[in-house]
C-alpha cells in the first residue's frame, strides 16, 4: 500500500531532530490547519513506552486527534511496511473528514517511504542479525561499517558508523538478495505537482539543541524512565528486539543488567541522543523535498507554527471533498 497522490497533496509534513520542539509546534499548526496529527515516530507506536519516547500524552494533545501512537505491543517488531499501510489508512480517513493530515516526527525512513514509496526488502533474518551484532561487539562498530563499505559504499557513506542497526540491515539485504540497499532505495522524488504542499523540518542551532537534549534526558529520569524500562523488561510476552534497542532504553537495560553505572548510562543516553540528532539533521538536509525552517530557540510554538503555515504552498486539492 502506498499513499495516493491526491492524499499526499493534501498532507503537510513536519520533521526535525529530537528535542527540537516539534510536539508543541505541531499542535499549534494542527489547530491552524484544522488538521489531525499522524505520528512519524518509530517508537511512539509502542504502548507503555511513554517517557523515553517523549510521546505526547492525551492531556498534552490539546484536543488534536493523534494517530499511530500506541498501536503495537512492545513484543512486536513493527515494520516500515506496516507503518506505511496504517499511515495510508489514517490519512485517507482524515481527508474523508475534510481535514488535513499533518505528519509529525523524526523517523527519516518513515518520512521518505511516504514521500517516495517503499522498498520493503527481504524479511529479517534474525540469526544473521545476531551474528553481525556479535561481530560488531567483538571487532567494534567501525569494523562493521567497513564491512558495509566493501559491499555498498553509498549506504556506508550515508550511515554513521554508530548506526549499527541500519548498517546490519544494509548488510543483511546484500547477503540475502545479492543487491545493494542503496540501489533498491534510489527512489527519486515525485514530480513537484504530485508532492505535498509542505515538507518542513525544524533546524535549531546545534548548541541550543544539545542543551535541550541534556535537559530532556534529565527530565525523563525524574519522570520515571528507569521504572518504565524495568516494566518493559518484565513484560510477558517479552519486549521484542526493536523496542529493547530503542534509544534511552537500551542504555538503561545495560545498567540494570549490571554492565554500567546509572550515571554512565544516563551520559550514554545524552551522547547517543546528540549523535542521533546529528544523523537526523543529515537525513532531512539531504531529502530534497524538505525545506528547513531555521530557529534561534527563542521563538514560541505559536510564532513558529504561524511562520510555517504562511510558507505552505497553496493546493487546490485542499478545497475538494
Amino acid at each position: 500500500m502506498t499513499l495516493a497522490v491526491q492524499i499526499l497533496r493534501r498532507s503537510v509534513f513536519l520533521a526535525g531532530p529530537t528535542a527540537s520542539g516539534k510536539t508543541a509546534v505541531s499542535i499549534r499548526l494542527a489547530q491552524l490547519l484544522e488538521a489531525e496529527i499522524v505520528s512519524l515516530d518509530s517508537m511512539a507506536i509502542y504502548t507503555g513506552m511513554d517517557i523515553g519516547t517523549a510521546k505526547p500524552l492525551p492531556h498534552e494533545q490539546e484536543g488534536v486527534p493523534h494517530h499511530l501512537i500506541d498501536v503495537a505491543h512492545p513484543s512486536q517488531d513493527f515494520s516500515v511496511a506496516q507503518f506505511v499501510s496504517m499511515a495510508t489508512i489514517a490519512a485517507t480517513n482524515i481527508v474523508k473528514r475534510n481535514r488535513t493530515p499533518l505528519f509529525v516526527g523524526g523517523t527519516g525512513l518513515y518520512l521518505r517511504s511516504l514521500l517516495r514509496g517503499l522498498f520493503e526488502g527481504p524479511e529479517a533474518d534474525w540469526d544473521l542479525r545476531d551474528h553481525l551484532q556479535s561481530q560488531a561487539m567483538q571487532h567494534g562498530r567501525a569494523w562493521l561499517h567497513e564491512q558495509l563499505k566493501m559491499i555498498d559504499a553509498t549506504s556506508a557513506q550515508r550511515l554513521h558508523p554508530n548506526d549499527t542497526r541500519r548498517i546490519i540491515r544494509a548488510i543483511e539485504v546484500y547477503r540475502l538478495t545479492g543487491r545493494r540497499l542503496s540501489d533498491e532505495q534510489s527512489q527519486h522524488p515525485r514530480p513537484v505537482a504530485d508532492q505535498p504542499r509542505g515538507v518542513i523540518w525544524i533546524d535549531p542551532p546545534r548548541h541550543w539543541l544539545h542543551n535541550r537534549i541534556n535537559e530532556r534526558v534529565d527530565q525523563m529520569m525524574k519522570q520515571g524512565l528507569l521504572p518504565e524500562v524495568k516494566w518493559l523488561m518484565s513484560l510477558d510476552p517479552p519486549a521484542g528486539r526493536t523496542a529493547l534497542q530503542a534509544l534511552g532504553y537500551r542504555e538503561l537495560i545495560e545498567h540494570l543488567s549490571g554492565r554500567c553505572s546509572l550515571d554512565a548510562a544516563v551520559e550514554q543516553i545524552k551522547t547517543g541522543t546528540r549523535q542521533f540528532a546529528k544523523r537526523q539533521h543529515t537525513w532531512f538536509r539531504n531529502l530534497e523535498e524538505c525545506r528547513s525552517v531555521s530557529t534561534t530557540g527563542t521563538e514560541s510554538a505559536d510564532e513558529l507554527s504561524r511562520a510555517i503555515k504562511n510558507g505552505l504552498r497553496d493546493t487546490p486539492e485542499l478545497d475538494e471533498t
